[in-house]
């Protein structure tokens, strides 16, 4: 994935290498492993894909899933071609910390903590979009499992930025950025992020509360906690912000119902944004990650390719609007 790089043998092990058509790249400029922050043990990173010429484009910011505690931008990569073959957006995919103790961190990383690494990620693009030809003024979030619910927070609470900390004040619950430009403070970067970001497409996501998990050991944590990690209870008024979103599911998909999909779908809507919820006939859990290995690029291949095609047609219809 990198054009060089060392591998220590220390144990028995495989090693293999999987190849693609020249063309799926030649229109790409790759930059990869940009580090934005290191909070904890684990530097954090993302990846650029921009289309050779781009030049203001808007910028599409992946987030990979692997439930909150494995996996790296590194499996987004299959979504970030497609998504810049027709030289309409600039993409991002970003890492960000595991929960609880998955990275080696002797304090555990709660939800809030990976959810500022989401929003410090996109501070970061935002200061640095210009140098990969990417407008930071237009963003589109997307994800898949975890990625899809931490991609739905990115589109619907960049308002709940803020250094206020999360529960240590009864009924205060902001996230603090793991990353701030120098020259910018907490409240420029909540309000600058608040209008950038466009249009979310999280993919089988989880949205509500029940679901979820806030890995906190605070003693105060309780359910109020999980609210405000979940999307589904914090989607803003259409008249306030407007947040378009794209959904998909596989038909198939054993980790996440089809009725918590539909929830947030339904809430969406009661909220007077715009939605689309697309089943996947047939497939089942993570058709958009691509890895190495023959079983995960042909799913990719079967599902993944057309239905990020179709996402790029809704981002289209948000930034590239017809007449």
């Amino acid at each position: 994935m990198a054009s060089s790089y060392e591998v220590v043998i220390n144990q028995d092990t495989k090693l293999g290498a999987s190849f693609i058509e020249k063309d799926e790249v030649n229109h790409l400029m790759v930059a990869q492993n940009i580090p934005y922050a290191k909070p904890g043990v684990k530097q954090l990173k993302y990846d650029v894909f921009a289309p050779e010429g781009a030049r203001n484009l808007p910028c599409i910011i992946i987030i990979h899933g692997g439930g909150w505690i494995w996996n790296t931008e590194d499996i987004m990569r299959g979504m970030a071609r497609e998504l810049t073959k027709d030289g309409k957006y600039v993409v991002f995919s970003i890492d960000y910390r595991w929960a609880g103790n998955s990275d080696g961190d002797e304090v555990g990383n709660t939800m809030a903590d990976i959810i500022g690494d989401v929003f410090g990620a996109i501070a970061h693009i935002m200061e640095h979009a210009a140098d990969y030809g990417g407008d930071p003024t237009r963003i589109a979030v997307t994800g898949d499992s975890a990625g899809g619910h931490l991609s739905a927070v990115a589109g619907t609470m960049p308002n709940k930025i803020g250094d206020g900390g999360f529960g240590k004040t009864e009924g205060v619950f902001e996230f603090m950025p793991s990353y701030i430009p120098k020259n910018k403070t907490v409240d420029q970067v909540r309000s600058e992020m608040m209008k950038a970001i466009k249009a979310a497409a999280p993919s089988y996501g989880v949205f509500g509360s029940d679901r979820l998990n806030h890995y906190s050991e605070d003693p105060k944590a309780d359910d109020t906690w999980k609210e405000a990690i979940a999307p589904l209870s914090n989607i803003p008024n259409a008249e306030e912000r407007k947040i378009p979103h794209y959904l998909t599911r596989g038909t198939k998909d054993a980790l996440i119902p089809d009725d918590g999909v539909k929830r947030y779908v339904d809430a969406l809507v009661e909220a007077g944004q715009r939605v689309q919820y697309v089943q996947v006939g047939g497939a089942g859990h993570a058709f958009f990650d691509w890895k190495p290995d023959d079983r995960t690029k042909a799913t990719f291949k079967k599902y993944g390719v057309y239905y990020v095609n179709e996402m790029e047609t809704f981002f289209n219809s948000v930034f590239y609007p017809r007449n």
